[in-house]
């Protein structure tokens, strides 16, 4: 099981970061010792002092493939969800800076944390699928999935040109506007639609 993920996939988180649009998704990958499950609470690492939360969609492969076809993308993926893509903010810059790879902001234990599947068939328009992240309580980000500028099954495709998909990778779709800091003690809700499939906390 991979994780593969996609940066930039939002606009006004683009925006946020003062990053350049680019023309073709950002790819980063996350390694299968990232993943943080059952709400499980989060430890903030010793290594970091500014880890950043990035609420995303995320999609469950469910059949092998590569070069897919955009058109038969859809075929390849059966569940969805919500995911936080935890990020050393600060790794992350000084790697930026030097023009070095950012592998250990990202990828880091335990900063991937997912939600519980919800059955794509169940949802009624993967395009216009709202959600949002609160820190005590308080809404930090809220995005829907019409925003995003590369598609889910833009991205199932484009993907699967570099990596064969296998059953039970996952892919994070992008993350809106409202990235921020979190620090011990803070309690993060993410809500699909208004379902509440993500809750735990910082320790």
């Amino acid at each position: 099981m991979k994780i593969l993920a996609i940066g930039r996939n939002y606009a006004d988180h683009i925006k946020e970061l003062h990053n350049e649009r680019s023309e073709e998704p950002v790819i980063f990958t996350k390694p299968d010792t990232a993943l943080l499950k059952n709400n499980d609470p989060f430890y903030y690492p010793d290594f970091s002092n500014d880890i950043h939360h990035e609420l995303e969609v995320i999609i469950r492969i469910c059949r092998e493939g590569k070069h897919i076809e955009e058109e038969h993308a859809h075929k390849y993926y059966d569940k969805v969800g919500l995911g936080i893509d935890f990020t050393a903010r600060d790794l992350q810059s000084k790697a930026k800076e030097k023009g070095l790879p950012w592998a250990i902001a990202k990828g880091f234990n335990g900063s991937a944390p997912i939600s519980e599947w919800k059955e794509k068939q169940d949802i009624a328009d993967l395009n216009n699928l709202n959600f949002s992240l609160k820190v005590n309580g308080e809404e930090k980000q809220n995005g829907n999935t019409s925003f995003m500028l590369f598609s889910f099954d833009y991205i199932v495709a484009y993907l699967s040109k570099f990596f064969t998909l296998k059953t039970g990778d996952i892919i994070y779709t992008g993350t809106p506007k409202g990235v921020g800091p979190v620090k011990i003690g803070d309690k993060l809700e993410a809500f699909l639609e208004q379902e509440k499939l993500l809750d735990f906390e910082v320790k």
